[in-house]
Formats: C-alpha cells, structure tokens, sequence
C-alpha cells in the first residue's frame, strides 16, 4: 500500500489541512493517509497549543466522513521533541513492506534541508509536496530538484486553499465566524468546549 504521513500541530484542524491530504490521496495514488498531531513541536510555542486531547478529538471528528484518513497518537504517546525522523521511523517499522510519503506544505519543503536528520527521513520516505500559497509552484520545483539527490520528492500540480490557523484561532478569541473554514463537528467541538476564547 501507499502510506501517507502527515504531521502537524493541527491547532485546530481546519479545510486546508483536509485539502492538502485530500490531494495527496487524488494526485499520487495513496491509500491511506495518518494525520500524525504533534506533542511537542520544534518550530512552534506550546502556549500556542490547547490540549492534547482536543487536538486529537477535532482530528478525529475532521477525519470520520473519509475512509482513506486515520489519526494516529504516535507523537502524543511520545516524552520527546517531535522530530520528524522518529515518526517515519516509527511508521517504518509499523508498514515495513510498504510505500511510505510524508506529506508537507510549501513552507515546509523550503527549509527541509534545515530538519533534523532530513537525510534519513528522505531515506525511507518519498516527500509529497502540496502548495499551501499561490504562484509559488516554480520556487517548489526548484527546491525540489536541489534535494532529489538525497531522494525522491513529487510536487503537486493543485492550486493551494489558503486557510490560517492563527487567523481561526483569532476569530474565536474575538467570536467571529469561522465556520466556513472548519467541518461542521469541529466547529461544535470548539464552541462546546470553549476553546479559543483565551479562558482554557
């Protein structure tokens, strides 16, 4: 099988996060994609996170409707810095006989070669690249073949959907509307819960 993984804060989850996965799914063949929610992450603040927990159950809700998305706990069962190369080691030795691709944005691919061990990630990975900004394709492409000699990188085609999670974290701190941009049963979870409101 072709094993997509595809790690991130996931703060809250929201239709680009689906976009992106559902993309990989449709332009490179993948049977099944894990959304992988990250513990403790070496680019953001922990401050910025609410908890473990709701960020695992706004995945799930997100995730229900397609049957080519799992949500895996990998990273929150972990007491280390959630570097990359140790998920795609863990999903290697879970799927050894199978095809595995780590799935990034745009942001991510331009400073790869800045990550931790990127050279084993890419030893036992195939890097799905999916735009996350508009009209940047050429700038993917090109940094793309500057690391194809430490393995193999596909670049998708797909016009990127622009959604900020900053922005939608925003929105509910100041009780605006974010609805459009989120499954309907995370938007539920988020106001049941209270989360965004700078009180949990």
């Amino acid at each position: 099988m072709k094993i997509g993984i595809y790690g991130g804060s996931f703060n809250p989850v929201h239709n680009g996060h689906i976009h992106l996965a559902e993309t990989a799914v449709e332009d490179f063949g993948l049977d099944i994609v894990y959304f992988v929610p990250s513990k403790i992450s070496p680019h953001r603040s922990v401050e910025e996170y609410v908890s473990e927990t709701d960020r695992l159950e706004m995945l799930k809700l997100a995730c229900m409707k397609n049957n080519n998305f799992r949500v895996s706990d990998y990273e929150l069962r972990s007491d280390r810095v959630s570097y990359s190369v140790y998920t795609v080691e863990h999903f290697r030795r879970k799927f050894p006989h199978d095809e595995l691709f780590l799935l990034v944005g745009s942001d991510m691919l331009m400073m790869f070669d800045k990550w931790y061990c990127f050279e084993r990630i890419l030893s036992e990975v195939t890097l799905a690249v999916i735009s996350r900004n508009s009209g940047d394709l050429d700038s993917l492409r090109k940094k793309a073949e500057e690391l194809s000699e430490y393995g193999k990188i596909l670049v998708s085609e797909r016009s990127p959907e622009i959604i900020s999670s900053t922005e939608i974290r925003k929105n509910f701190g100041e009780n605006s509307d974010s609805s459009c941009y989120l499954d309907k049963n995370v938007v539920k979870y988020i106001r049941l819960k209270g989360l965004y409101s700078g009180n949990n």
